[in-house]
């Protein structure tokens, strides 16, 4: 595998397929289904394996934006990043503010052979590129210095600073608020004649 051909893809009712199979990988997030943060109270109560996926499948089916896939050419996922509207995130941070045009990205999940190769930093251009075309006014990442114990599936701090995010705050005692602001690009004007 080589991590400078990946492509990236919005994932689908129409990618459910690679979603499952890439989270049922050995050593994926499979027992969450990247369900932490977006489930409801009452799917809270709910929380083994299945339901997430169900509810994960849920959300998927009905359209509502939930992440990136990244592919080793066309057919094989080896990469996963949550990002989607802050809005659709049940608990991220305690932030009062509203959500409206900030995007979230929430986790991560590379396979283990590309691990190390740079695949995280393609991730996070992936999805600050999706939530620009999407609308998004700003991406919101909550990642953790090298050394925390927990928390490590969000990113590290030096990933999100090299791609242009700045610190706001922190979540907890680990998790650090970094945003990065998305300003549309300037519109070319047509000289007159």
């Amino acid at each position: 595998m080589a991590s400078e051909r990946l492509r990236f893809r919005a994932v689908t009712s129409e990618r459910w397929a690679d979603f499952e199979r890439l989270f049922e990988t050995r050593g994926a997030p499979g027992y969450c289904w990247c369900m932490v943060w977006r489930a409801t109270r009452e799917e809270a109560k709910h929380g083994d394996r299945g339901s997430r996926k169900a509810a994960m499948q849920a959300r998927i089916c009905e359209g509502t934006p939930v992440g990136l896939l990244a592919y080793d050419g066309e057919d094989a996922p080896v990469a996963w990043c949550s990002v989607a509207p802050r809005a659709s995130y049940r608990r991220l941070v305690r932030d009062e503010s509203p959500d409206d045009g900030i995007w979230s990205i929430a986790c991560f999940f590379v396979l283990r052979p590309l691990r190390g190769t740079g695949v995280m930093r393609q991730l996070i251009a992936a999805a600050v590129r999706h939530a620009r075309a999407k609308g998004a006014k700003m991406v919101e990442a909550y990642p953790v210095d090298a050394d925390s114990p927990s928390y490590r599936f969000m990113g590290f701090v030096p990933v999100f600073a090299e791609a242009g995010f700045s610190e706001v705050g922190r979540e907890g005692t680990r998790r650090h608020v970094m945003r990065l602001a998305l300003h549309k690009p300037a519109r070319r004007h047509s000289p007159s004649s």
